[in-house]
This record gives C-alpha cells, structure tokens and sequence, in this order.
C-alpha cells in the first residue's frame, strides 16, 4: 500500500502520478491526430456533441500501471547476530521478512533489492532473479559492522536507482539510531520509508526478572561472555530503560510521518501479522477510518 503513486517502471498494478497505459481513468481531453480510436469515450462525446451541435470526440486518459521498487536494507552489525536458542533471533526474522516482502513485490509484478548496510552489499532492484541469492546472504553473511549511516549514504548515491514511491525496509534492532536527519532526506526524495524495528521483547524491548541469578552476559562485538547477578532494583530499572528507549524510537518516527513496524518474532505467520497490521493501517487512514 504505497503512500505516494509511483513512478517506475511499467507495467505492474500499482497507480503512477503519470499517465500511461493503465486501467484506472485519470480523465479526459479532446481528441488529437494519431489517438488510438480505441480510446475515444463515446458516450461522452455525444454528450458534447449534443450541446455544441457539432462533431466533438474526447479521449479517456489513464494512470500508467507501474511496478513498484521495494528494496530491504539490512543492518549488519554485530547485535543483529543475537539471539541463539529460544529467544528471538534476528538473523531468521531478517530472513522471513525478505521471504515475505520480496513474493508481495513480485506478486504485484514489481522490483525488489537489497542492501546489506555492513560490507555494503547492493542488489540493485530486478524482476526476482536473484531472490535465492539474497536469502542465502540473508542467511550465511556475516555480521561485523557497518551501520545504517552508511546504509543511507550508499542508497544516497544510487538515487538514480530509487525513483519517488520506492519502498524501503529498513530492518534494525535500532540499538544503535542513525542520524534522524537521513530520515528526513529519504523523505524528500520521496520514498516511501519503513522503519523495522527488530527487537527480541523479553531482553531488548522489556527486561525479565532475574535479580538473585546468575546470567550470562555476551558482548556481541568480542564474544566475550561475562557471568552477572543483578539485583531487584537493576533488573527493574533495566526493564524501564528498555520499555522508554522502544516507546521513545517510535514516538520519534513517527513525529517524523513515518510508520515503524516491531518485529518480536522470527516465525513467518507472526512477521506476516506485523507486515499486514502495517499495510491494513495505511489503508484504514486511507480511509479515513482511523
């Protein structure tokens, strides 16, 4: 569900501002040499004519049908490698959520990409010829750096790439924030911008009650485990800190017109929930029913 009409490539199903082939009427305007006669509106020529008492033919002019560009930046730091074991891990829910948003793009006949934020890695947007190849690196690629200044630096110098209406996913855990002023550039090129914040909700976006245990504690840049026992009062202000920063990031975004999405789930179903709580909104505001 775009926020603006697009303006890429033809011939998918979304509305373009331009006109074009398409199935959706934008309007008409009187008839010039060279018309296709398949396109003159019949009805209401005669209704002109009528009035005018002479000849007049109108053209039904349509929105081209354009394929939407959706491009998935992923950021690849270090913390984006967590969490092993029972609790979310964020390497699979990247995975899912590219499964996901790339066969919706293609579905509607449009474009996907992708930008791996740590080496870089781009994958310039294409018809899905290369969407194993992105899972695979989904999967398989390592997680040591980068972060998503220079994820937005990169997409900066491929614009030409990235015409208005493109989507961009951006997947995070939003540990560490870029500079909000990025957010208000890729606004004005007018892409259509979505925050994933992809937070495991027992450690990152709330924290549990362990005070009286001993934890294991993984610095995810070194490896180095570190064995801790927090007391009641540490665990709690933990928890506050943690629910404050999630609550503050997307009162933030939002202030800025953007929609985040949370992701708190690696499995399919629940990535699906998120993303289709996240298109039915927009369509709800649409609407004006919310």
């Amino acid at each position: 569900m775009p926020r603006w009409r697009p303006a890429g490539s033809p011939f998918g199903r979304l509305r373009a501002s331009r006109r074009g082939l398409g199935s959706s009427v934008a309007g008409s305007r009187p008839y010039r040499p060279g018309d296709s006669l398949a396109s003159i509106d019949w009805k209401s020529s005669a209704r002109l004519s009528s009035v005018r008492a002479e000849p007049e033919f109108l053209v039904r002019e349509h929105f081209a049908d354009e394929a939407p560009r959706v491009v998935m930046v992923a950021d690849h730091r270090p913390s984006m490698s967590l969490y092993p074991g029972p609790w979310l891990s964020k390497p699979d829910a990247l995975g899912a959520i590219w499964r996901i948003v790339s066969s919706t793009a293609l579905s509607e006949l449009g474009l996907v990409g992708y930008l791996d934020a740590g080496e870089p890695t781009w994958v310039p947007p294409s018809g899905g010829l290369r969407v194993a190849e992105v899972g695979r690196h989904v999967a398989e690629a390592p997680y040591r750096g980068g972060s998503l200044d220079d994820a937005f630096v990169h997409l900066e110098g491929i614009r030409r790439s990235l015409p208005a209406g493109s989507f961009v996913f951006v997947c995070s855990d939003y540990l560490v924030q870029p500079d909000p002023a990025w957010w208000t550039r890729a606004v004005a090129h007018r892409w259509d911008v979505v925050p994933v914040i992809v937070q495991d909700p027992l450690w990152e976006q709330s924290f549990p009650r362990v005070d009286g245990l001993v934890v294991p504690f993984a610095d995810p840049q070194s490896g180095r485990v570190r064995h801790v026992r927090l007391r009641r009062g540490e665990a709690e202000e933990r928890r506050q800190a943690n629910e404050a920063r999630l609550d503050a990031l997307r009162t933030e975004l939002r202030q800025l017109g953007l929609e985040p999405i949370v992701i708190g789930s690696a499995t399919e179903p629940d990535v699906l929930q998120a993303l289709t709580d996240w298109g039915e909104t927009r369509l709800a505001v649409r609407r004006g029913e919310w």
